[in-house]
C-alpha cells in the first residue's frame, strides 16, 4: 500500500493506492490563503501539517488494515514557497507563496547579482519564485533574515516534520532559481546573489529515490507495522506528469487547477527561458521538461463565483454543453499577475466589450476563454522555445467541465484527451513516486497512463472564430499595462 500526499494551494488531497495501482480511497482538507496587503499571498506551514494529520487519520479510520500495510509516501507540493526557519527549527514568519507577487524589484536585484542566472537556471527571475522572496525579506524583514538557518519548500517542510530530515526533490528544486537545472545540483552562485549559501539548503534527492522515514509518533498513530519511505516526490506539476504517465520525451498536459500549466517532457536540459517559459527537471532521473504557467486558472471562475455570489455549478449551468461562437465579451485573467508570456506580477485582469446587453452568462463564457487564451500564450511561447505539441492530455478541477475543455480545444487547435481520475493527478503522482522509491521497479513499468474517457477535438469553424477573438485578447495586456503604468507612476507623484 502506499499514500500519496498533495500540498495544494487550496488544500490537501491524500491518496490510498493499492499494489495495482487502484485508488482505495482520496480524502481532502481545504486550507485558506491569507492576503494582507496587494499582491502578498501567505500560509501558515502549521496548517498544512493538520490538515495532512487530518486527512491520513481519516483514511485510517476508515481503511485501519490497509493504513498498516502502507510502505510507501510519496509527496508533492506547490512550488516556490519559502519557509524559512531559525537555528531551532522554528518557523519565522507565514510562508511566501508561489503566487506571491511583492518581490517584483528583486528579481531584477537577482540577476544583476548573477548575469549567468538565465543559463544556470533555465528561468528568467519572477516574483513568484523562491530567491526574489528572499532578497524581499532580506530588504523588508532583517531580522527575520538574519535570523534564517534553512529555507525549505511546502512540501520539503512537511516532509521535514514527518520524518525529521531535510531533502527537496530536483523537480521543486528547480523552482527556487537555485539549482544547476542542467547539472541537477544547487548552484552556490545563485545562492550567494540571495546571501545564502549551501547550509541554508536542503539535501537534493531525485523524486523517486528514498528520502526518509515516518517518525515512530506518526507510525503509531496510524497503525502501521513498520515505518514508510518516503519519496523524493515531485513539485506538483512534476507529479501530475507522473501520475499521468507523462515521462517519455514529447508526453503532454494541461493542468487546469488554481493556477494553469501547459507541460511538456523533454530529454534534456533546454535552457533561454523564452517567451517566459520555465525549464525544470522531471521527477524521474535523467529527463526535464518545460512549461508555460498561467497564474490564475480555475481560480478565475472561483473568483467569478464569488463575485456573482453564485455557485461554480450553477454559472456553468447557464451555458450550453459546447460553444457555438467566442463570447462578445473578453476577460484578462491576470488576478495574480501572469507569469507566461508576460512576467508581470503587478498587471491586473479585467473585462472589455462589455455593453448595455451583457449578460451574466456571457461573462461566465469570457472567464472561460480567458483563460484558455492565456493557454494559447504558454503554448506559443513553447513552441517558440522548440518544444511542439500535438496532443494533451488535461488534468485538474477544471477538467471536469466539458465545456471548458471544448473551449480549450478549439482555442488550442489541438485534441484534449479528458482522463479517469483527472482531479487526483498530483497526488496519485505521489503514490507511484513512492511505490518506485520501495521497489525500485522501472519507472514505465509503473508510470501508465490513465484510461481515456474521451478525446475533444478542436470545431473547425470555431477555431477559426477563435482566432479573431485571440487577437482581442494579445491587445488587452499592452492596454492594462498602459493603465498600470501610469496608476503607479500618479502614486508616486502623490506620495511625493
Amino acid at each position: 500500500m502506499y499514500i500519496g500526499i498533495d500540498l495544494g494551494t487550496s488544500g490537501v488531497k491524500v491518496v490510498l493506492a493499492d499494489e495495482a495501482q487502484r485508488v482505495l480511497a482520496s480524502e481532502t482538507v481545504k486550507l485558506e490563503v491569507s492576503r494582507p496587503h496587494e499582491g502578498w499571498s501567505e500560509q501558515n506551514p502549521e496548517d498544512w501539517l493538520a490538515a495532512t494529520l487530518d486527512a491520513i487519520d481519516a483514511l485510517a479510520k476508515a481503511y485501519p488494515s490497509e493504513v498498516s500495510q502502507v510502505t510507501g509516501i510519496g509527496l508533492a507540493g506547490q512550488q516556490h514557497g519559502a519557509v524559512l526557519l531559525d537555528d531551532k527549527d522554528v518557523v519565522l514568519r507565514p510562508c511566501l507563496l508561489w503566487n506571491d507577487t511583492r518581490a517584483e524589484a528583486e528579481c531584477a536585484v537577482f540577476e544583476s547579482r548573477f548575469p549567468e542566472s538565465r543559463a544556470v537556471t533555465g528561468n528568467i527571475a519572477m516574483p513568484g519564485f523562491t530567491a526574489p522572496k528572499l532578497i524581499w525579506v532580506a530588504a523588508h524583514e532583517k531580522e527575520v533574515f538574519a535570523k534564517t538557518r534553512r529555507v525549505l519548500l511546502p512540501k520539503a517542510w512537511l516532509r521535514f516534520v514527518m520524518t525529521g530530515e531535510a531533502i527537496e526533490d530536483m523537480s521543486d528544486a528547480s523552482g527556487t532559481l537555485w539549482l544547476d537545472v542542467g547539472r541537477r545540483r544547487w548552484s552556490e552562485e545563485a545562492l550567494s546573489a540571495t546571501g545564502l549559501s549551501l547550509s541554508h539548503m536542503p539535501e537534493l534527492r531525485e523524486g523517486s529515490e528514498a528520502a526518509g522515514g515516518l517518525t515512530p509518533d506518526l507510525m503509531r498513530r496510524w497503525g502501521m507495522q513498520k515505518a514508510p519511505v518516503f519519496a523524493g516526490g515531485a513539485g506538483d506539476n512534476a507529479a501530475g506528469a507522473v501520475g499521468l504517465g507523462a515521462t517519455k520525451p514529447g508526453d503532454a498536459f494541461l493542468s487546469l487547477g488554481t493556477s494553469g500549466v501547459v507541460w511538456v517532457t523533454t530529454d534534456s536540459y533546454r535552457g533561454g527561458a523564452k517567451a517566459a517559459i520555465h525549464t525544470f527537471c522531471h521527477a524521474i532521473p535523467g529527463v526535464w521538461h518545460q512549461m508555460g504557467v498561467t497564474l490564475s486558472a480555475a481560480a478565475c471562475l472561483a473568483w467569478w463565483s464569488r463575485v456573482t455570489g453564485m455557485s461554480e455549478t450553477a454559472l456553468l449551468a447557464e451555458l450550453p454543453d459546447a460553444p457555438d461562437a467566442p463570447s462578445p465579451v473578453l476577460f484578462a485573467p491576470y488576478l495574480s499577475g501572469e507569469r507566461t508570456p508576460h512576467n508581470d506580477g503587478a498587471v491586473r485582469g479585467g473585462f472589455a466589450l462589455l455593453s448595455q446587453d451583457t449578460t451574466r452568462a456571457q461573462m461566465t463564457q469570457a472567464v472561460l476563454e480567458g483563460v484558455a487564451f492565456s493557454f494559447r500564450d504558454a503554448l506559443e511561447g513553447l513552441r517558440e522555445s522548440g518544444s511542439e505539441i500535438a496532443e494533451a492530455s488535461v488534468i485538474g478541477g477544471g477538467s471536469r467541465s466539458t465545456l471548458w475543455v471544448a473551449i480549450l480545444a478549439s482555442v488550442l487547435g489541438i485534441p484534449l484527451h479528458r482522463l479517469a481520475n483527472g482531479e487526483t493527478g498530483g497526488a496519485f503522482g505521489a503514490a507511484r513516486l513512492a511505490r518506485l522509491a520501495v521497489t525500485g521497479e522501472d519507472v514505465e513499468a509503473v508510470c501508465l497512463s490513465p484510461e481515456r474517457i474521451g478525446t475533444v477535438a478542436p470545431d473547425e469553424s470555431l477555431r477559426r472564430a477563435y482566432e479573431v477573438a485571440y487577437a482581442g485578447y494579445r491587445a488587452l495586456y499592452p492596454g492594462l499595462n498602459t493603465v498600470k503604468t501610469i496608476i503607479l507612476k500618479k502614486k508616486e507623484r502623490l506620495n511625493k
